[in-house]
């Protein structure tokens, strides 16, 4: 694998029992760029990210990140992940969720601190150090979801659809905070089947019940298939996959 690769995935099977999900998935992702992973529900994409966390077995293929294998503790040490679904508790305050997981990660208490305080600036939660999250909106939990997985400086962020629930003002202002991570360098992988949000990413994987139906950029896709929109596009090349597999 190259130098600049944050995520390999070659020839990825899973299935759940004799239900194949994923379908020979083979994906090369560069380091310091937002690739989406755009689909419907049930294409495959939560799928497809929690094989490369680790947290379901695969039937055949080879998954690394930053050349370390899949499953292992080094290669999840690489990771920061947001996940559909917030994990949160209730009674604790926003400050608290972050020095709670900056410890999990490895930080000391100092830079917990440290950290927490930059990230609440980050996502805009540092009026509300001291507030349990019981009385949070889903906006702000979803920030405070994404200041998690930022805690400890993983390289490669894994967002499972991160924007779902969340009004559109907000959901720019987390597509400006993508933006600002990758300046730093951080390469990020977020699924998402909204297509304004997809037209945002570097590079885009297109999925179909399980498969990759289209790998590159907006304007590569575009120019492929002579559509005037995404949509159009993702039609397109699902109706060739359709011809393929009759």
């Amino acid at each position: 694998m190259a130098a600049c690769d944050a995520l390999e995935i070659r020839d990825l099977q899973v299935g759940y029992g004799k239900r194949i999900v994923l379908h020979q998935v083979n994906v090369t992702v560069p380091q310091g760029k937002i690739v989406g992973v755009l689909g419907p529900s049930g294409s495959g994409k939560t799928t497809l990210v929690r094989s490369v966390l680790g947290v379901i077995p695969i039937e055949s293929g080879h998954i690394s990140v930053f050349g370390k294998p899949v499953p292992s503790f080094s290669a999840m040490a690489e990771i920061g992940y947001m996940a559909q679904s917030d994990a949160l508790y209730d009674d604790l305050t926003s400050t608290e969720h972050l020095l709670f997981f900056g410890r999990l990660q490895g930080l000391s208490a100092a830079e917990a601190k440290a950290r927490a305080k930059e990230l609440l600036a980050f996502v805009e939660l540092d009026a509300h150090p001291g507030q349990p999250v019981r009385n949070f909106s889903g906006g702000m939990r979803r920030r405070l979801s994404l200041a998690i997985a930022l805690i400890a400086h993983a390289p490669l962020l894994i967002l499972d659809e991160p924007t779902v629930g969340i009004d559109p003002v907000l959901r720019r202002k987390f597509w400006d905070a993508f933006e600002a991570l990758k300046t730093q360098g951080r390469t990020l992988l977020t699924t998402t089947h909204v297509m304004d949000e997809a037209a945002r990413c570097d590079r885009l994987l297109m999925v179909r019940d399980g498969r990759i139906i289209a790998d590159g950029t907006v304007s590569e896709m575009l120019t492929r298939t002579g559509a005037d929109t995404l949509e159009n596009a993702f039609l397109h090349f699902s109706a060739i996959k359709e011809k393929e597999m009759a």
